[in-house]
C-alpha cells in the first residue's frame, strides 16, 4: 500500500470516530431525565461530608456560598 491510501484510511478512521463522538453527544443530549432527578438541589445534611470535587452539587454548593458571602459584606 502507497502512502496515499494509508492517509486516506486514517482519515476515513477519523472521520469515523468525530461522526460517532457528535451522534453520541447529540443522543446523550436528548436523554430525558430520570424520574425524580429533575429538579434536585444540594442539601446541607447530604453533602455536608462530600469533599468530591467532581460533583455538579459541590461546585454549585461553593457558588451559592461565595454569592452568599460577598452579599453579607
Amino acid at each position: 500500500m502507497s502512502q496515499t491510501e494509508y492517509l486516506i484510511i486514517a482519515i476515513v478512521i477519523l472521520v469515523i470516530l468525530a461522526v460517532t463522538f457528535i451522534v453520541s453527544f447529540v443522543l446523550y443530549q436528548r436523554t430525558p431525565k430520570p424520574k425524580g432527578c429533575e429538579d434536585l438541589k444540594p442539601s446541607d445534611e447530604k453533602c455536608a461530608g462530600c469533599t468530591n470535587d467532581a460533583c455538579a452539587f459541590y461546585k454549585e454548593k461553593d457558588s451559592v456560598e461565595s454569592i452568599e458571602k460577598k452579599e453579607e459584606k
